[in-house]
């Protein structure tokens, strides 16, 4: 059964990689649960953009993007 074999492979996982383990699969999970609420649909966004959407960003914006 394939959770037997996760918990024989946890069992080889040193105690201080534990928490970064359970942080992957915590977060793995909530994914899977964003997913079943939200389905995405493809398209455009609804509404209109303000004119301010269309300027330039500022230099200052910009080398924090590099």
């Amino acid at each position: 059964m394939l959770i037997q074999k996760i918990v024989e492979e946890l069992q080889d996982i040193p105690e201080e990689k534990l928490a970064q383990l359970y942080n992957i699969i915590h977060y793995f999970r909530l994914g899977l649960n964003q997913e079943r609420r939200q389905p995405r649909t493809p398209g455009l966004l609804k509404g209109k953009l303000s004119e301010a959407f269309f300027e330039p960003l500022p230099e200052e914006e910009l080398q924090q993007w590099e």
